[in-house]
């Protein structure tokens, strides 16, 4: 349910699991973690994440494994800070909505493009969890403290269009995918990483 097309020097990591909305089960966080820290090994210019489907990129937990336990699993930080270590651009391509749990991995990635039509809440207030570690923090730099509590604290489900107004999102596409390749620079990772540490 997770797949990994490799070209030369760019991965696309793919969230297949469009019926049951793209949500993840902790087999699926642990295949994630596993190919992204080989990507800090693989000379990689980029990583995309995208999820299969034209309407979700991911629910977050899978139900079952959420009541089971999964939505307190560390596997959902472990897998942001393996992003956030990568020295080459990351991408999120959002095919669609972003939800829960989700969140935490596209907060950690570079740049995030979605399609018009995506929607983003993450509704930790309303099911009586609290968010990933660094999601608050990442999100809060992204839209700034009071649109971050909108989001967290009221549960409030954004739009495409205030998400880019917001910071959420850097740009909206048709094609997201096709857009985060576009976007991919011939550069040599360890000058691309360099660049990346000063920001």
């Amino acid at each position: 349910m997770i797949e990994l097309d490799q070209r030369e020097g760019i991965w696309t990591l793919t969230i297949n699991r469009p019926d049951k909305a793209n949500s993840l089960t902790s087999e699926m966080l642990a295949d994630l973690i596993q190919v992204v820290k080989k990507a800090d090994k693989a000379d990689l210019r980029a990583l995309i994440l995208t999820g299969g489907g034209d309407k979700v990129f991911s629910a977050g937990a899978d139900l079952e494994e959420a009541k089971a336990g999964l939505a307190l699993s560390p596997l959902w930080e472990e897998l942001s800070r393996a992003i956030v270590r990568l020295p080459c651009l990351t991408i999120a391509a959002l095919n669609g909505t972003l939800a829960g749990g989700a969140f935490g991995m596209v907060l950690a990635c570079d740049v995030r493009l979605a399609p018009a039509h995506a929607k983003f809440f993450y509704p930790v207030a309303k099911l009586g969890f609290l968010p990933q570690p660094s999601d608050p923090r990442r999100l809060a730099t992204l839209v700034g403290p009071a649109r971050a509590k909108m989001i967290l604290v009221a549960g409030q489900k954004i739009t495409a269009e205030e998400a880019l107004m917001w910071g959420l999102v850097d740009r909206l596409e048709t094609n997201p995918l096709e857009a985060a390749n576009a976007l991919i620079p011939e550069a040599k990772v360890d000058h691309m990483a360099a660049i990346k540490s000063m920001i």
